[in-house]
């Protein structure tokens, strides 16, 4: 009997709750596209259909040749130009706001902008390039939800490109996902992070020794599995401070002892995000 395939994306999913707006890019496209709202939780997602563009932001341009997905952090500023001959293609925005709780350690990928090509393009993305240029074509009853929906279509689309295609670098997420062995890890804590995990409970869902998971956790995820367990734990007890839900409530949620721990928890990241006191100048000497 074959072992169950292992979903890498449904716990991540579950851990992102991606709500998914679609807008089709009708405004002249050599104008500064800016980030919408304020927030570090939401992702710009553009489906280029065809031809050819520029992308600048602060730092470093692409040229993007259709079809093709860019994904960056929402509040990146940045541009979009169209390139000669005119473009044939269409653009959408798919703005994507990720309220979860795995959502800082996901968007730690978009640290810069990923161009990805879509020329062996994953079948949920052509899936949903084909329903929204056919809903823009020709828009009937219920076309904000349908758009919607595909957008949802896509958004996956994007994760399971970035499984199978990931980053050069060998590190990070989706270079993690990618892996069977730290994949089962990830997804365990994914799914459980309130369990009593232990760094030898975690290499046996990784079929890997001790020594050897933790030294290739760490090489591709670049922090430890403690760490990373921790950063879980601490953003799932925000969020769900964050939704009303009292500290005891959050504490079980999240795997902390007790309220106490989570507390210090919370009183450490408040302290860490603080921006760092700016120097007053030396006194001229008189």
């Amino acid at each position: 009997m074959n072992p169950p395939r292992l979903d890498r994306l449904s716990a991540l999913l579950d851990g992102l709750a991606p709500v998914v707006s679609l807008t089709a890019a009708d405004d002249p496209v050599g104008a500064p596209v800016r980030s919408g709202p304020p927030t570090e939780r939401d992702l710009t997602v553009y489906l280029l259909s065809g031809g050819s563009m520029r992308l600048r932001w602060a730092g470093g341009s692409a040229v993007v040749h259709g079809p093709a997905l860019v994904a960056l952090r929402a509040r990146q500023a940045h541009s979009l130009e169209d390139l000669p001959p005119p473009d044939q293609g269409r653009l959408i925005c798919a703005h994507t706001h990720l309220p979860g709780p795995v959502a800082p350690l996901f968007l730690e990928a978009f640290v810069q902008p990923r161009v990805l090509s879509l020329v062996d393009d994953e079948p949920a993305v052509r899936l949903a390039m084909s329903m929204i240029e056919l809903e823009l074509d020709a828009p009937r009853c219920g076309q904000p939800a349908l758009l919607n929906r595909a957008g949802d279509i896509l958004f996956i689309g994007l994760l399971r490109y970035l499984v199978a295609h990931p980053s050069p670098n060998g590190a990070g997420l989706f270079n993690g996902l990618a892996d069977p062995r730290i994949a089962r890890a990830l997804v365990a804590m994914h799914q459980r992070p309130g369990a009593d995990w232990s760094l030898e409970r975690l290499a046996d869902e990784a079929g890997m020794s001790r020594t050897a998971f933790a030294s290739a956790f760490r090489q591709v995820m670049q922090r430890t599995p403690g760490k990373y367990l921790s950063a879980i734990r601490l953003a799932t007890a925000q969020r769900a401070v964050e939704l009303g839900k009292g500290l005891k409530e959050a504490a079980r949620a999240a795997g902390y002892g007790n309220v106490s721990a989570l507390s210090r928890a919370l009183s450490r990241a408040r302290l860490l995000a603080q921006p760092a006191p700016t120097p007053h100048p030396p006194r001229p000497s008189t």
